[in-house]
């Protein structure tokens, strides 16, 4: 990678040149999937590539941090019409314009990017939620906003974006602490546990850390409980469908991280048993709908 930077230098380096490969495949979650209208998923793909990018930025092992906020506010200009110089900013601030949508959650992702750059520990599970209302709650809202759904919806939205986040950070804690140094596990629930922050770079946890995580896990089903009814409550068959994937894939994931070990265990779900929960789920919701539906 670091040979392809310096042959890039001659030419302006976007955030675009720069991605991971990652693409929406690879999430615990769909991404703009065939449930949502096909009207919708363009300006839904333009942001999820506007954010990927992004984070990509943010969590690039060959960038200096000075380069990364470089490309962050490369990023930012782009969107708000300051700059064209990252085409991913150029699409997504299109496409939000012709729907007459706001890109402040756009926006607050990039400030979670910026945090990540500066900031690699956090002490307490308030903390780590106060990252997530920059990280992960703004993609719930847009998603309602795209949708034409009431704001009277974010705190159930909110509830799930950011179990989906904390999720990811316990399934990823000892690849991210081993290649960024960074550990979003809270420094109070290590301490509780007789746990070391260093103990995350291990092949396998110790028996403090596998009871940190667990309790962690535990923690984290619970607030994800909190946005259940959200699908229920969603005005739009096709997204409650959606939302209603998310939710069964995120439960399913908490489950295994109480069960498992994220350092020396697989905790992520099979393609099969992504495809069959979807089908459960999206047929469930529809299912419900119907049984509600006024005689």
């Amino acid at each position: 990678m670091r040979a392809a930077i310096s042959a890039a230098e001659s030419a302006p380096v976007t955030a675009e040149s720069l991605r991971s490969g990652k693409s929406g495949s690879d999430e615990n979650f769909p991404v703009a999937s065939l449930l949502i209208a096909a009207p919708l998923r363009p300006v839904i793909l333009a942001f999820y590539d506007f954010v990927r990018a992004g984070d990509d930025v943010a969590d690039h092992p060959d960038l200096a941090p000075e380069q990364k906020r470089a490309l962050l506010d490369q990023l930012d200009d782009s969107l708000i019409g300051r700059s064209d110089a990252e085409p991913l900013g150029v699409k997504l601030r299109a496409a939000l314009s012709q729907r007459g949508l706001t890109d402040r959650h756009a926006r607050d992702l990039l400030d979670a990017f910026r945090s990540d750059v500066d900031k690699n520990r956090y002490a307490n599970w308030d903390e780590l939620i106060d990252y997530c209302r920059l990280s992960a709650m703004p993609v719930g809202r847009f998603l309602l906003d795209v949708h034409g759904e009431g704001r009277h919806l974010w705190p159930a939205s909110d509830a799930i974006c950011a179990a989906l986040q904390i999720n990811n950070h316990l399934q990823d804690c000892g690849k991210d602490f081993r290649a960024l140094d960074r550990a979003y596990v809270p420094r109070d629930a290590l301490e509780a546990a007789g746990a070391r922050v260093e103990d995350l770079g291990a092949d396998k946890a110790s028996p403090a850390l596998r009871a940190c995580l667990r309790d962690l896990a535990l923690r984290n089903r619970a607030l994800l409980a909190e946005g259940v009814s959200l699908p229920h409550d969603i005005r739009d068959l096709r997204l409650g469908m959606e939302i209603a994937v998310v939710v069964r894939h995120a439960f399913n994931i908490a489950d295994l991280l109480i069960a498992r070990d994220p350092l020396s265990e697989k905790v992520k779900l099979s393609k099969a048993e992504m495809l069959f929960g979807a089908l459960a789920a999206a047929s469930g919701e529809a299912f419900s709908r119907l049984l509600r539906r006024p005689s």
